[in-house]
């Protein structure tokens, strides 16, 4: 996708259902149906029959206005019929939508109804103000004027002030359809219902790097990002937004924030957005986070595997790192899991399946121990000193609170006073582990790791045989090697300060303790 496509004219998103989620009226010959296609970005629906008629008489929501000329507001766009449930009309304050007919009307943009008595001509012409998010649309008289600039070859776009509003902060939603529980294709329509299409993109047919193209229209610093997705797209992104700083588009950069659809999701949940979302939070709530939330670093890591010999001619691998290396049995779970969902990726679509996969490969390890003696065949530094290894099956390096899941693994359980990891200090934890019976009891708060030290760089040989990696669920088998983790750069990060689960009392002294250092800072 370039940048011209972003200027494109609207058109109906079609999609197709054998059944309604609620009472539904054609919007062409007004009958009631069960089966037919809404639109997934003004939501207009229609029986089968009536779809070419339905393109022909309605328009779509408006990418960008048409007409040439400055602008600094538009007037509603209103389509008739199937109101959301339990709406209230903007005039009279009473329900919408209760007649078993097709009857009242929604703004596209604002989303107000109003019943079909109360749009008197006043409310026709009067100017639509977008609604409670209209901090998060890209107005289309904005790209409009935008398209207009860049026709002058003017940059200047941040002159362009949408509605004189001071707090202006477009929200830019990247959703990977294939997270997780595949609920990406349902929120890719709810956003768009919600916001200017153009803001949502769907990441298995863009990749992050075009899209955030679109940052480069839009003021410098003001601009979020919500991706919709595992940890594995985070770190798609994030990569993806290191290469805007490589062609010097700095002042672009946006702040990040998570909709957790992966299995494990320890980054979301460790800046507080979950540790899973299965649709029990309404988009419209989603949103408001997104525009409540505040602005964090988040340390990002280089891990370099220099394979081990005089004559290897191989380039090292490196690999970015946002929340965890680790060697071991850990390690080998997400092997065997990656290897099986290769094999059969149908079977991998709910997060609940994933999860008891992980267990069954977890409990086979723990008969066969296949990562045993891993103290005898690495060597571990830290800082430059070298580490007496105690006897262990695992080592895990940690740059953020959660691991494995949701579980603190730093902190621990017991009085024991370890300080609390944080994942913007340059710092990096690391723990070892005894085997996958021990991390099973770990995650249920049975016992605690066996903590290594913290260092800046970490360096790790492994000296004989091959052994499981992996780098934020990432796995591979390994040979002789030396592993060397240096701290890389920062990534701007949304912290969501919400309700916490009863594992998230320790996340939330964490950001507290944090305020009142940047408080004594400052």
């Amino acid at each position: 996708m370039l940048i011209r496509d972003i200027f494109r004219k609207s058109k109906h998103d079609w999609r197709y259902t054998d059944l309604f989620g609620q009472p539904s009226y054609c919007c062409v010959c007004a009958q009631h149906i069960l089966q037919g296609a809404f639109c997934n970005c003004c939501g207009l629906r229609v029986s089968e029959g009536c779809l070419k008629k339905a393109d022909q008489r309605f328009h779509c929501k408006e990418i960008m206005m048409s007409n040439s000329g400055a602008h600094s507001s538009m007037p509603h766009h209103w389509i008739r019929g199937n109101v959301p449930l339990c709406s209230c009309c903007m005039v009279c304050k009473q329900q919408c939508g209760t007649q078993p007919k097709l009857c009242d009307y929604r703004c596209v943009w604002c989303q107000y109804t109003v019943h079909d008595d109360c749009m008197m001509d006043y409310l026709k012409t009067q100017k639509c103000t977008f609604g409670e998010f209209r901090d998060l649309i890209i107005p289309p008289y904005y790209l409009s004027t935008i398209n207009q600039m860049r026709k002058e070859k003017r940059t200047d776009y941040e002159k362009v002030a949408p509605y004189c509003r001071k707090h202006w902060m477009p929200v830019i939603v990247l959703a990977n359809t294939r997270s997780g529980n595949n609920m990406g294709e349902t929120l890719l329509g709810e956003f768009k219902i919600l916001l200017n299409p153009v803001q949502v993109f769907d990441l298995s047919k863009i990749t992050p790097a075009k899209a955030l193209q679109l940052c480069t229209l839009l003021p410098c610093n003001a601009v979020r990002v919500l991706v919709c997705g595992g940890d594995g797209t985070v770190g798609w992104v994030l990569d993806a937004i290191d290469e805007m700083k490589i062609k010097g588009q700095e002042r672009y950069i946006p702040q990040v924030a998570i909709l957790p659809l992966g299995t494990g999701n320890d980054l979301s949940n460790t800046l507080g957005w979950g540790a899973g979302y299965a649709g029990e939070v309404p988009v419209e709530q989603i949103l408001q986070n997104v525009m409540e939330a505040d602005g964090i670093n988040l340390d990002r890591w280089k891990v370099q595997v220099t394979n081990k010999g005089y004559y290897n001619l191989r380039k090292p691998k490196v690999f970015t790192m946002n929340n965890y290396f680790s060697i071991g049995p850990d390690a080998l779970m997400a092997l065997n899991f990656h290897a099986h969902r290769e094999k059969t990726p149908s079977l991998f679509s709910s997060r609940i399946i994933n999860k008891a996969v992980y267990f069954f490969y977890g409990t086979k390890d723990c008969l066969v121990q296949e990562c045993k003696d891993l103290n005898k065949k690495v060597e571990l530094e830290l800082d430059g000193e070298r580490i007496e290894l105690p006897n262990l099956e695992g080592i895990i390096v940690l740059n953020i609170g959660y691991w494995g899941g949701g579980c603190r693994l730093w902190e621990g359980v017991g009085d024991e006073p370890y300080p609390l990891a944080r994942h913007d200090d340059g710092l990096l934890e690391v723990v070892g582990v005894h085997g996958s019976f021990h991390c099973a009891q770990i995650q249920v708060k049975l016992a605690n790791p066996v903590r290594l030290g913290q260092a800046h760089t970490v360096r790790l040989i492994l000296k004989s045989s091959k052994m499981p990696m992996q780098v934020d669920g990432e796995p591979w088998a390994q040979g002789p090697c030396t592993v060397t983790i240096t701290h890389k750069t920062h990534a701007l990060m949304l912290y969501h300060s919400g309700e916490q689960t009863d594992d998230d009392t320790s996340s939330s002294s964490e950001e507290d303790r944090r305020r009142e250092l940047t408080d004594e800072d400052t």
